[in-house]
């Protein structure tokens, strides 16, 4: 019985334990990456192919954890059927891949092809009025019964748990939305903290209960304050229940409140276009939490598009020549054009952190974040053969998905 191709890159510079190597080699066989002790001693097999990296950097695919659609795609299109909504989902997932982008989460949907598909970021409606962005104000509400009003309004998807819905965002300042957030633990959900005017001491509270997320930091939130610092503040939390296990929790830092256990305060979202977020803000976040950083585009249909008007959940969005996007008329924001390579670059120049820190704050710690880090995030053995090729500057040139090689345009 003949068996799939092995494939041995080398001349590569791979990242392999919060390290940059060289030297090594990098084997996959069947869209997995594997060890080659077993293909020597145990199937006397040699690599069927050679990829020469011609130095270049080699790396885990990068996760985007909130995306609202691109190339005038949108994600919170209720008016097109099932197949038009899978249909336009396959178109981004393609293109995701051109930015190294090969997997992520949408509101909704699933994708035969491209990005894989790691259930949907569902934000709202169980968010603040005064904080609702470009969410619209008649759809919100709060959840006075508990988990019992979520079933209700998300139906039986929410039941399916991470199977359906990845990622939910809620403000903890509403009613019952912090005893429902041990239920959506239990059924694999990661609770993130977001579209929020919450208090120091709610948002600490939630975390309590079992969110592990904040969804795109200073962005649709208190403003930081020395007296009540809010939803911000909890990167400076010293005193939280240290976790008992590591899944779904940052890795320790010099800065975590125990350094030798996973770290109670939340990943963290951050939108690096330099409009959503100053560089300086992005700085101290990262100087504050370094392990919690976690790369997002909260990208929209206009992603991948020119400047111009485009629609979002029903509403008009302009896109300026910087690449942010507001309500049209207004002066909200919207969401971003912003890319995950991007987005890697300007993390790695607005904080001047290292070229691995930067690169793990869009593979890594996202894949920590969903609790997929046995598959995605990381170059280890039995994970999925997901690989970018990076250049010095840290251009994408080739992408693999599940170990088959992707056409990147010119």
């Amino acid at each position: 019985m003949a068996h799939p191709d092995i494939f041995r890159i080398v001349n590569a510079k791979l990242l392999l334990n919060h390290k940059i190597v060289e030297g090594s080699y990098l084997w996959f066989q069947n869209g997995k990456i594997i060890h080659p002790q077993n293909l020597f001693f145990d199937l006397h097999r040699e690599a069927d192919e050679i990829i020469d990296a011609k130095g270049m950097l080699v790396v885990p695919g990068f996760i985007d954890t909130q995306i609202n659609g691109a190339y005038g795609i949108d994600f919170a299109d209720y008016e097109k059927t099932d197949e038009e909504i899978r249909k336009d989902i396959d178109t981004v997932a393609r293109g995701l891949l051109q930015y190294g982008c090969t997997a992520f989460c949408p509101t909704v949907g699933s994708a035969t092809c491209g990005a894989e598909i790691l259930g949907a970021h569902v934000e709202g409606p169980f968010i603040s009025p005064e904080k609702k962005g470009a969410h619209k104000i008649q759809v919100l509400r709060q959840a006075e019964r508990g988990i019992v009003d979520f079933d209700e309004t998300y139906g039986s998807e929410l039941k399916k748990g991470a199977e359906a819905v990845a990622i939910i965002t809620l403000a903890p300042e509403l009613a019952g939305i912090k005893e429902a957030i041990p239920e959506l633990r239990s059924r694999g959900i990661t609770v993130a903290l977001g579209h929020s005017a919450c208090s120091i001491a709610d948002a600490e509270q939630a975390v309590e209960k079992g969110a592990t997320s904040i969804t795109h930091l200073f962005n649709a939130m208190q403003t930081f304050h020395h007296r009540d610092p809010g939803l911000i503040g909890v990167l400076g939390a010293h005193d939280l229940p240290i976790p008992s296990s590591a899944q779904g929790h940052p890795a320790p830092s010099n800065t975590s409140p125990c350094r030798t256990k996973p770290d109670p305060r939340p990943f963290y979202g951050l939108i690096c276009d330099g409009v959503h977020v100053h560089p300086n803000s992005v700085r101290i976040a990262n100087y504050t939490h370094p392990r919690g950083a976690v790369l997002v585009t909260d990208a929209l249909s206009a992603m991948g598009l020119p400047q111009g008007t485009y629609s979002l959940g029903g509403r008009d969005v302009v896109v300026d020549h910087n690449g942010a996007a507001y309500i049209k008329g207004t002066s909200t924001l919207a969401g971003s054009t912003l890319t995950m390579d991007a987005c890697v670059r300007n993390f790695q120049k607005f904080t001047n952190c290292t070229v691995v820190e930067a690169i793990e704050a869009a593979t890594l710690h996202p894949a920590q974040l969903l609790g997929i880090t046995d598959s995605k995030g990381t170059l280890n053995v039995g994970g999925d053969a997901d690989l970018v090729f990076l250049d010095d500057d840290l251009m994408v040139k080739r992408v693999f998905v599940g170990g088959e090689e992707v056409t990147l345009k010119k």
